[in-house]
C-alpha cells in the first residue's frame, strides 16, 4: 500500500473511471467504493452524485493522504477503494489535550494508560475512574479500551472526552457508538462471518474429546507430536474434521467470548510442511493474540511467536506466557499493543529466517526496545516447533536471547520525555543557586547535577576558605556535602568550616560553641575518614 500525501485539497483523475474535481475538508472516515464511513464532520464538493454525500458543514483542513488499492480476492467491490489516513497525532498533543481534560495518565511503554470513559468501574472519592482500562497509542493516537473491548481513533476518544465534559457525565458506558451504522452490506457481511465463526467452532472437537488415535496422527500430520494434550486443551484448540484443520480461537480478552477464528490446513511437500490459513472474521475485519486468554494479569515477561503453532511448541516446553501474532511476520496491528503493555520482558521469537529476524527488530521498536528481547536464527535456534522436535532446551534459547537495543545507544525517542522534563523545569536544571555569590550564578548557573567543577589556584591562594563556603552556602539550602580532603585533616577542616558558618571567631567565646556546634550538626554535610596517603582497602 502506497501512500501519497495530500495538503489540504486535491485535484485528481478518477479513482476508477472519468473524472472528477474534489476538494476536502476534515474527513474522518474511509471512501470506500460509492460509500463512505463517517467519523467527525466532513464536506466534499463538486464529487461524484453516485458517492451520496450528505451537505456537512465544513471544518478546518486537514492534511490527507491517499492510497489506492485491489478489491479483495472474490469480492465484489466495484471500483478501486481509495482510504483517508492521517498524519499521526503527536505524544506530545495527547498529553496536553488529556492535561487540559484533567484525566489522569500514566506513560507506559508503547500507550499512554488511563481511565476509560467507557468503563462501568466506580469512582474514586476524587472523581477519578480507579482502574487504567484505556490505552492510547502514542504514534496513532488510536485508543483500545480492555475492559468494554471498544477501539476508535484519536479523534473518537476526542469526541467522547467532550461530551462527558459537556453534559457533566462520569462515563459514557460501554454501549456508545464510534461510528455511523455500518451499510446493509457490511453489516450483513460482518455478521455472517461471526455466524460461519460460530458454526465452525461448535462443529470443531476439542482435543481432549478426540480419540486417542486420531489426535496422534492430527497431531503428526502438522509437525506437533510432541506438543501434549493438556497445552491443546489449555489453550483451546479443536479440530475440524469436515475441513481437516486445526481451529484456534481469538478471545476478546480474559473473560471475553468468541472474536474470531484461524483455521489451518496442512500439506506435506516432501520433508516441508506447507500450512494455509483461513481467517474468520475475514483479514483485516479484526485481529487478536492468539493465547491472549489464558495470560494473567500478574504476568510480566511473555515470548511473542508468529505461529499458533509455535505458541504451542513454546508454552509445552517452558510453560512461559506466550501469544503469537495474527498475522505473522507481516504486520503488529496498533489495537494489540495495549494487551501487551503490562509485560516487562517481551522476547520476540518470529522464526528461523531472514525476515523474521528483520520484522523482530521493527516490531521491538513498536513496543519499545527496553524491554524487548530477540531470539537471533540459526541452526541452534529455529523456529520453536522446529526446536521442540529436535529437543533442543527452549527454555534456555529464550533465556540467552539478546536485548534489542544496545546498552550504550540511545535513540531520541528514549530522551525525549527526560528532555521534555528539563524544558518543563528550567529553574530546577538551572542548579541550585548561591545565595552568598550572586555573580558566580551568572558564570557557573548555580550547581548543577552531573556537573564538575574545579578550583585550581597556588598555595595561600584561599581555594579551602573559598570552598568552605562554597559549599556551607548549598549545604544550608539542604544540599547533601561530602568532604573529601586529601590535605587538611577533617577536625581542622570542620573548625575552619564552623568559624564560616558561625561568621565570628568561637577561640575567645568558647560559651556560644554549643550553640553553634548544634546549629552546625544539623547540616546534611559529611566527611570521609581518611586523607592524604591511605589504603582505602
Amino acid at each position: 500500500m502506497q501512500f501519497v500525501p495530500v495538503l489540504f485539497c486535491l485535484t485528481c483523475r478518477s479513482l476508477s473511471t472519468g473524472s472528477m474535481l474534489c476538494t476536502f475538508h476534515r474527513v474522518y472516515g474511509a471512501v470506500q467504493g460509492s460509500s463512505l464511513s463517517w467519523r467527525g464532520y466532513a464536506a466534499l464538493r463538486q464529487c461524484p452524485s453516485t458517492w451520496g454525500l450528505p451537505s456537512l458543514p465544513q471544518c478546518a483542513p486537514l492534511t490527507l493522504s491517499f492510497c489506492s488499492r485491489g478489491g479483495g480476492k472474490g469480492k465484489s467491490r466495484g471500483p478501486e477503494e481509495a482510504e483517508v489516513a492521517f498524519s499521526s497525532v503527536t505524544v506530545t498533543e495527547i498529553r496536553q489535550f488529556l492535561r487540559a481534560k484533567g484525566i489522569p495518565f500514566h506513560d507506559g511503554y508503547s500507550c499512554l494508560q488511563a481511565p476509560s470513559p467507557f468503563s462501568t468501574t466506580t469512582t474514586d472519592p476524587g472523581g477519578h475512574r480507579e482502574t487504567r482500562s484505556l490505552f492510547i497509542d502514542k504514534t496513532t493516537g488510536g485508543f483500545v479500551c480492555t475492559e468494554s473491548s471498544l477501539e476508535g481513533s484519536w479523534r473518537d476518544l476526542q469526541d467522547c472526552l467532550e461530551v462527558m465534559q459537556r453534559e457533566g457525565r462520569q462515563s459514557l458506558g460501554p454501549d456508545v457508538r464510534l461510528e455511523a451504522p455500518d451499510s446493509d452490506r457490511e453489516l450483513a457481511e460482518r455478521q455472517e462471518d461471526l455466524g460461519e465463526a460460530q458454526r465452525v467452532w461448535d462443529k470443531a472437537t476439542a482435543f481432549p474429546e478426540l480419540p486417542a488415535d486420531t489426535a496422534t496422527s492430527v497431531k503428526a500430520a502438522f509437525g506437533m507430536e510432541r506438543v501434549t494434550e493438556a497445552t491443546l486443551g489449555k489453550l483451546s484448540v479443536r479440530y475440524c474434521q469436515a475441513s481437516g484443520s486445526l481451529v484456534f480461537p481469538w478471545f476478546g480478552g480474559r473473560d471475553s467470548g468468541l472474536r474470531g477464528l484461524k483455521l489451518l490446513s496442512v500439506q506435506r511437500e516432501g520433508d516441508r510442511l506447507e500450512y494455509t490459513a483461513t481467517t474468520l472474521p475475514r483479514a483485516g475485519r479484526y485481529h487478536n493474540l492468539f493465547g491472549l486468554h489464558v495470560l494473567s494479569r500478574k504476568d510480566t515477561a511473555l515470548v511473542l511467536t508468529a505461529r499458533e503453532t509455535d505458541c504451542l511448541a513454546v508454552s509445552c516446553s517452558t510453560g512461559l506466557p506466550c501469544v503469537s501474532l495474527p498475522r505473522g511476520v507481516s504486520c503488529l496491528p496498533p489495537p494489540l499493543l495495549p494487551y501487551l503493555e503490562q509485560f516487562k520482558r517481551i522476547t520476540l521469537w518470529l522464526g528461523s529466517d531472514l525476515r523474521a529476524w528483520e520484522a523482530s527488530k521493527i516490531f521491538a521498536r513498536k513496543l519499545n526496545v527496553k524491554r524487548c528481547y530477540l531470539v537471533r536464527p540459526g541452526e541452534q535456534q529455529p523456529c520453536p516447533l522446529e526446536a521442540l522436535a529436535a529437543s533442543l532446551n527452549l527454555g534456555k534459547i529464550v533465556r540467552n536471547a539478546v536485548a534489542a537495543g544496545h546498552k550504550s545507544i540511545v535513540s531520541f525517542r528514549q530522551l525525549r520525555d527526560e528532555v521534555f522534563g528539563e524544558l518543563a523545569n528550567a529553574e530546577q536544571v538551572s542548579g541550585i543557586q548561591w545565595q552568598r555569590f550572586p555573580d558566580l550564578n551568572k558564570l557557573l548557573k548555580g550547581h548543577r547535577k552531573g556537573e564538575l567543577t574545579v578550583f585550581t589556584g597556588p598555595t595561600g591562594s584561599g581555594k579551602t576558605t573559598f570552598i568552605s563556603e562554597y559549599a556551607l552556602d548549598l549545604c544550608i539550602q539542604g544540599v547533601n556535602t561530602l568532604w573529601g580532603s586529601f590535605e587538611i585533616n577533617n577536625v581542622r577542616l570542620a573548625k575552619i568550616m564552623l568559624t564560616q558558618f558561625a561568621m565570628q571567631r568561637l577561640d575567645d567565646q568558647l560559651e556560644k560553641y554549643d550553640e553553634w556546634a548544634d546549629k552546625f550538626e544539623s547540616l546534611p554535610l559529611f566527611f570521609m575518614t581518611f586523607h592524604g596517603q591511605h589504603s582505602i582497602k
